[in-house]
């Protein structure tokens, strides 16, 4: 697979560190070590974010250690009986989460927003869509992203058998460790459409379920600024909110994030990933 051209910058820092020592380690990890830039992607539309000075209305998410994958969480996943639908309000967090990714028309566009605001985001992604853009899942590891399972093909999995299911997580699960660099532990059902079958089958693979609170509908193309209202009037802490970044002409869905997200962050509100010990 080729996979000397897909390690990120991150892995490769992580195997040289090793042959140094703990100190070695240390010091390849610091936050500010080396340039964060992340493997070739196509060109953005429209002019290059430019980054601005941090102010102080405008939280943002500062991990303790160095950005990659997540820490596999120890212990058993439960078995729900329903999705998550918001994290636990540690001040006023909200979630952005996108799916059906990822897609080189749109996902680097999301991810160069994203960055210009220094903020992490979810990303449910298709097997089949990051078998394709491998190098964007690596990207949104580099660049400290949480990376979710959102099936294979995207099918309803009321109308799917058991092991049919289970084909569509172990699939996406296995092509999101090769270029991600760690096995999802979130998932999200195509379509909203969770069944018993789907909760346990996410369990054993280690993934807990997350809906979302905020539907910001943007696969109906409704608009840009109608994006944006749905966005900023569900605003509230703790919600997950529900955007596209593939599936259709997301253009959208990628300029409404650059509306919204500033308004955010002036707004005191804390864009953040979710941590499984948070369940």
């Amino acid at each position: 697979m080729q996979k000397d051209h897909l390690l990120t910058r991150r892995r490769a820092l992580l195997a040289a560190a090793a042959t140094l020592g703990a100190a070695g380690v240390a010091a390849a990890l610091a936050p500010g070590a080396g340039n964060r830039g992340a493997p070739a992607s196509p060109p953005a539309a429209g002019a290059p974010a430019a980054r601005r000075p941090l102010r102080p209305s405008e939280y943002r998410l500062r991990p303790l250690t160095g950005y990659g994958p997540p820490r596999t969480a120890s212990g058993r996943t439960p078995v729900r009986k329903e999705p998550l639908l918001k994290v636990p309000d540690n001040g006023r967090t909200v979630v952005l989460t996108f799916d059906d990714g990822p897609d080189p028309r749109y996902t680097p566009d999301i991810l160069d927003t994203l960055a210009r605001y220094e903020v992490r985001a979810m990303f449910f992604v298709c097997g089949e869509m990051a078998a394709y853009n491998p190098y964007l899942l690596a990207r949104m590891a580099d660049e400290g992203h949480v990376v979710g399972n959102h099936t294979w093909s995207h099918p309803l999995l009321t109308k799917l058998r058991r092991r049919t299911i289970r084909s569509e997580m172990e699939r996406t699960s296995d092509v999101v460790e090769q270029h991600y660099g760690a096995r999802p532990e979130w998932f999200r059902a195509p379509y909203g459409a969770w069944n018993r079958a789907a909760f346990e089958l996410g369990a054993e693979l280690g993934m807990e379920p997350l809906a979302w609170t905020v539907d910001t509908l943007d696969w109906t193309e409704p608009g840009t600024r109608t994006i944006v209202g749905r966005v900023e009037d569900g605003a509230a802490p703790g919600v997950v909110v529900l955007s596209h970044d593939a599936g259709g002409d997301r253009s959208q869905s990628v300029k409404a994030l650059r509306s919204y997200l500033p308004h955010l962050l002036d707004s005191g509100y804390h864009v953040t990933v979710p941590r499984r010990e948070y369940v």
